[in-house]
């Protein structure tokens, strides 16, 4: 029975040799590459078209989120699980938009990796228990901050991570090629969705939750 090739991207030298043993030691699966940036792991795909590519979300220099569309654009028969530290389901949420098709957090058991790594290479999405257990908690509970800021769209999503690096609206307008009217509109309803009276209240949120953008 042929093996499912895996790339694995995780910039922690322990943890690639973790993920290396562990799914190795499954005769369903054989690691082929792993590397420890974003920029390697588009080169790598695109040369060894793996089946799979295990993608850590925080990468140095281009970040996971950033290589998965280029993955899928030099590797289109590649799958992409995305990993990462983050339960926050709008993590997930950024991840698959870009072209993942699964993600689990690194609180999942080695047992769930492999099932996401099988379930993504037959063409079936993916989110691990955590995410899901999150999710539900939500949906019982009402609205909270993370759940808003799974109703951001991606253009939101990228405004705040300008709005974070300190950047004015006329920047971001001039950085993404739209009008400054725009950009403030955009703001405007990303407060109303997270319920932040003003900026300095959503860059408070965003510090103290740690989210990367």
């Amino acid at each position: 029975m042929r093996k499912i090739t895996i790339l694995i991207t995780e910039d922690h030298t322990l943890i690639r040799q973790t993920w290396n043993f562990l799914l190795n030691s499954d005769p369903r699966l054989q690691v082929i590459a792993d590397c420890g940036s974003g920029e390697e792991s588009v080169e790598i795909a695109s040369k060894m078209r793996p089946d799979v590519v295990i993608m850590d979300i925080n990468l140095p220099g281009m970040s996971g989120i950033e290589a998965t569309p280029l993955i899928r654009k030099y590797s289109p028969g590649s799958k992409i699980l995305g990993v990462s530290l983050h339960s926050q389901p709008a993590y997930a949420r950024k991840m698959m938009q870009q072209g993942a098709m699964g993600y689990v957090t690194k609180n999942s058991s080695g047992e769930e990796m492999i099932k996401a790594i099988i379930e993504v290479y037959n063409n079936r999405k993916y989110i691990c228990d955590e995410i899901k257990s999150i999710l539900s908690d939500q949906m019982v509970n009402g609205d909270s901050p993370a759940e808003g800021l799974n109703s951001l769209s991606k253009r939101e999503v990228d405004i705040i991570g300008f709005i974070k690096q300190g950047m004015s609206s006329r920047e971001i307008a001039d950085a993404i090629n739209i009008s400054v009217k725009t950009v403030e509109v955009h703001r405007y309803n990303i407060l109303k969705k997270l319920k932040m009276k003003n900026v300095a209240a959503l860059v408070n949120y965003i510090n103290n939750s740690q989210l990367t953008f």
